[in-house]
């Protein structure tokens, strides 16, 4: 049974469950994808970490790396090894020393610390078999419909009328420090995405 690397595609608003996300994890030499519905909290931290946001404290994956580095532990790959009644499986690969350990972790929280970490994530043949779908309509990728990582908000925000239109930089600089300070860190995207554009 083959491993399978997957990279994140995107994530977007779950069309089966309220404030839940789908996380898209994407074959990387073919084209299936694997949808995985996650919570907000775990859609938003490994959003941040996409986004490169700086968090006035540390969130919890941040602390699970800075405690895992503090002890030269090294968490070099993910591992979703099982698919269950629709749940996915995974296992955090830690190495200390001559020390190479397996831990069980929440797919969600294993993708979010596997960014941290620079770490690949991988999967089996099996799974990507069973879960893996092909987004196509008569020969043509369908991948647009997935938001990318970073726009993590309402599809009815796309292409609506833009509410930071009449700030100026300055004023939107200072408005994403206030988002990131308070930690709202869905508004410092949507802040970060226009000057961006800008």
């Amino acid at each position: 049974m083959g491993k399978v690397k997957l990279n994140i595609l995107g994530l977007s608003y779950s069309q089966t469950q309220t404030g839940a996300y789908a996380l898209v994890l994407a074959e990387e030499n073919g084209d299936r994808r694997i949808p995985i519905i996650i919570g907000g909290v775990e859609a938003q931290a490994i959003a941040i970490q996409l986004e490169e946001l700086e968090p006035p404290r540390p969130l919890t994956h941040d602390l699970f790396k800075s405690f895992a580095v503090a002890f030269s532990i090294n968490i070099v790959e993910v591992n979703i090894y099982r698919l269950h009644e629709g749940i996915f499986y995974s296992e955090l690969i830690c190495v200390s020393g001559n020390n190479r350990v397996r831990i069980d972790s929440r797919t969600s929280d294993a993708v979010a610390i596997a960014l941290r970490f620079k770490c690949p994530i991988y999967t089996s043949e099996e799974i990507i078999e069973k879960a893996g779908i092909t987004l196509s309509i008569e020969g043509e990728s369908d991948d647009s419909k997935i938001a990318p990582v970073k726009d993590v908000k309402p599809p009815h925000e796309y292409r609506k009328s833009n509410p930071f239109e009449g700030y100026s930089k300055a004023q939107l600089e200072e408005m994403l420090e206030d988002a990131v300070r308070n930690e709202d860190y869905e508004k410092a995207s949507q802040l970060r995405d226009e000057l961006n554009r800008r």
